[in-house]
């Protein structure tokens, strides 16, 4: 087994103010770990890499490594493989050797470890602690999956089913949730995407179908490509789809349709199990918590994607939190209509949009982080729409939405030249509170045509909250409010608070820690940040809102993306 170099973190610098990693709990070193594949058997052994940037930081931190068993919780410590408490170099807890890190880049940190003999999903984590080996300052994790063998899904699922972490599965082709039958995934649980398989795989729960996938932060369910590592692709597979019964705003007569009030999902050939839509503002479509969704957005015909994420009229009783989309094809996370909410979004490195909604939805979202760099190259933040088949059709598309950030790539979008970081079309009418939204080629916010001033005008947009930054980069716009924003008339009047229910616009750089370091972001704001400022509009007391979000953004202090997420770039883990 080869060493690994020691570890070193230090100073934290923002707008003038020095502090050490101790003294904030913090550290400002990017580090994340992987291992050679997601899912393993007996008999197998494991490498894990990492790499390791500094970034100025010369405190000297005490490093550990272990496993942990998330099913029981038990740990061990590496490379010793031994439940006594240690550091990497073997130092009992008493004794933690302390030392900066140093600069790796795609390094081994352990090899041939042996696959541990119990089944589920374990835990890889690389602590640095303080100097002491107390408190832990940062930390990388890698999620695996421990299994007995591998099951492959194919056609219909009618009758209720379980799918067990301790086997992997297989997605083969559409396959529908219906019959009244409701999928339940186990925390932890792999279920890989075929690349190549006619009709590309996707998991569709139709009206008469529910899923409960419900993760955990230690055992998230991850959904994915089954392509080895630094071989995925984005529409390596289709997505999960959910489909409901709840209102949308589709009459008759449409060009794809002619019953009111129902429709079919995009991405998908017409069908009695791709309808959606009906008249329950109630329905359940299920539960999805603790779920990533990797290397989705097959294209099953021209200009016809699956998105990572899709709900067709779900209703209020649908539960949707703790999501995270990654390199998808299509949108990171669309609603057609319906009355659900969702909370804790992550959306990165895709090649559309990030939140995409039209036909009637009117749910609540709040706390979403979405990303792009200038390699992904995605499009929009937020595409809204009424419908565009009937601009005032009923009922309007009105989410409210809070605490969400937009970081764009600085590059145009992927496939479409105005990819502002909110851009609301046709018609569209919702609630836009505490945003951020920065580095967008395009401008920062653009209200597109008159149906959708319309809705400015009379009470049904508002936008209270937003946070501008580096935006209009294809122009070279200025960062004043005037250069933030469209050109036209309206968006001109929105962010002067001249027109309809506009009302802090603000222009300055959020100095968040490090958004742009793609493979471990850290989205927070320092402590002179204005995403800290007060006076941002307070969440309504409703129920669902969380009052205590304080800040504009996505994030406040607490890294709530932290271990159930991966943010890793294939260039960056590719060997």
């Amino acid at each position: 087994m080869k060493a690994i170099q020691v570890i070193s973190v230090g100073l934290c610098l923002a707008a003038g103010y020095i502090a050490r990693a101790e003294e904030i709990n913090d550290s400002q070193v990017a580090m994340y770990i992987w291992s050679d594949k997601y899912v393993y058997q007996a008999g197998e052994t494991i490498t894990l890499r990492y790499t390791l940037k500094p970034n100025g930081d010369t405190y000297p931190y005490s490093m550990v490594l272990l496993r942990q068993n998330n099913q029981t919780g038990a740990k061990v410590y590496l490379p010793k493989n031994s439940e006594e408490i240690s550091d990497f170099f073997g130092n009992p807890a008493e004794n933690f050797k302390a030392a900066p890190v140093e600069a790796a880049e795609k390094k081994i940190l352990v090899e041939n470890l042996p696959v541990p003999n119990e089944l589920g999903m374990h835990t890889f984590i690389l602590q640095l602690r303080d100097s002491e080996g107390n408190r832990v300052l940062k930390a990388a994790y890698m999620k695996i999956g421990v299994v007995e063998g591998f099951e492959d899904i194919t056609g219909n699922i009618t009758s209720d089913r379980t799918l067990v972490n301790t086997k992997a599965y297989r997605l083969g082709g559409v396959v529908f949730v219906k019959n009244n039958a409701t999928l339940t995934i186990e925390p932890g649980t792999f279920v890989f995407g075929q690349p190549g398989s006619q009709p590309p795989s996707v998991l569709v729960v139709t009206r008469n179908g529910k899923i409960m996938a419900s993760g955990t932060k230690s055992r998230p369910i991850v959904m994915t490509s089954s392509l080895p590592f630094g071989e995925r692709q984005r529409g390596d597979w289709g997505g999960l789809i959910l489909l409901g019964r709840a209102p949308i705003n589709v009459g008759a007569n449409t060009s794809q349709n002619n019953r009111a009030g129902e429709f079919f999902i995009e991405g998908l050939p017409a069908s009695e199990d791709t309808v959606y839509g009906g008249t329950d503002p109630d329905h359940d479509c299920g539960t999805l918590r603790y779920v990533r969704v990797e290397y989705a957005g097959s294209i099953f015909a021209p200009n016809n994607e699956a998105n990572s994420f899709t709900w067709g009229g779900c209703g209020k009783k649908t539960k949707a939190e703790y999501l995270q989309a990654i390199y998808g094809l299509d949108d990171s996370f669309e609603w057609f209509g319906g009355t659900m909410d969702a909370k804790y979004l992550i959306g990165g490195l895709g090649a559309d949009d990030y939140v995409d909604f039209q036909l009637g939805y009117t749910g609540r979202v709040q706390f979403g982080i979405f990303y792009y760099n200038a390699d992904s190259r995605g499009n929009r933040g937020i595409e809204g729409d009424n419908s565009e088949y009937n601009q005032s059709a009923t009922p309007l598309s009105k989410p409210i939405m809070y605490n969400l950030t937009f970081i764009g790539g600085g590059v145009p979008g992927f496939d479409e030249a105005n990819s502002p970081g909110i851009y609301l079309r046709r018609g569209s009418g919702g609630e836009f509170n505490n945003i951020v939204v920065t580095n967008f080629y395009s401008p920062g916010l653009d209200l597109a045509d008159a149906a959708t001033q319309a809705q400015l005008d009379n009470g049904n947009l508002k936008i209270n909250g937003l946070l501008l930054w580096n935006n209009g980069l294809g122009t070279n716009a200025p960062n004043t409010i005037s250069g933030q924003v469209s050109s036209n008339a309206a968006t001109q009047g929105c962010a002067q608070g001249t027109r309809g229910q506009c009302k802090m616009f603000v222009v300055r750089d959020p100095n968040m820690k490090r958004p742009f370091e793609w493979s471990d972001p850290d989205f927070r704001g320092y402590f002179s940040s204005p995403i800290f400022r007060t006076g941002w509009v307070q969440p309504p007391d409703d129920g669902f809102f969380d009052q205590t979000a304080y800040f504009i953004g996505g994030v406040g202090e607490v890294a709530w993306w932290e271990e159930w997420t991966s943010f890793l770039q294939d260039v960056d883990i590719k060997k």
